[in-house]
């Protein structure tokens, strides 16, 4: 006699108390990464901020590098969700702008406005990599992570044939990727410059070396 299938029980009410947990242990997360550092906040912290035990930490987000990559794609997203990539709102804009101009200004401007919280949250996960696998794990997913989505910025940078005709995607990725990075802005911040500074420098080396000169 076969014995019955067992039905997995599926309750909306308990798969929205799972959202909503899990936003808000990554809303204390990073509320608390924010204001203390990464290295300073213990997960214990920020199960006490979230209002739940430390193993619903554990279960719905992670241990304390996955809060980390958590955080970023929050604070990357502009939202208490973590959205992927292409639903951010900035990714969104850069696809639809008709030229390679109004792409790269759109991106430079969106790491102007995203950068000064986001650095200081690489350079701790940087610092923590040298004595943690898992860190140094997570810091080279982030950093590939990055560099993919420097190859799909551009194709997409390639289909307005503005693109100088010498440089190929990977090229072009890997220019993009080398200055858009935590470190980069961490050595104009330490030269004083704002982030409009930032965000303007930005836009105007990416054109002045990706950009045919009859787009100029």
């Amino acid at each position: 006699m076969k014995e019955p299938v067992k039905r997995r029980y599926s309750s909306p009410q308990r798969e929205a108390q799972a959202v909503e947990t899990r936003r808000a242990v990554l809303v204390a997360a990073r509320e608390l990464f924010e204001e203390r550092g990464y290295a300073a906040v213990g997960v214990g912290e920020v199960a006490t901020r979230a209002g739940v035990n430390l193993d619903t930490v554990y279960r719905s987000v992670g241990r304390k590098p996955q809060l980390l990559l958590a955080v970023i794609d929050q604070i990357l997203g502009s939202s208490d969700q973590v959205l992927p990539a292409e639903q951010r709102d900035y990714v969104i804009a850069i696809r639809t702008a008709t030229t390679a101009e109004e792409k790269l200004r759109t991106y430079a401007d969106a790491l102007g406005t995203l950068m000064p919280r986001l650095a200081p949250l690489f350079a701790a996960l940087r610092e923590a990599a040298s004595a943690d696998p898992e860190c140094a794990a997570l810091d080279r997913q982030i950093d590939d992570r990055r560099a993919a989505n420097m190859r799909l910025l551009a194709a997409d940078l390639r289909t307005t044939g503005q693109v100088r005709p010498e440089l190929d995607d990977d090229r072009v990725a890997d220019l993009i990727w080398s200055t858009n990075s935590s470190q980069w802005h961490d050595l104009v911040r330490s030269r004083g410059w704002t982030a409009g500074e930032y965000a303007d420098a930005l836009c105007d080396l990416w054109c002045r070396v990706l950009l045919s000169r009859s787009e100029l």
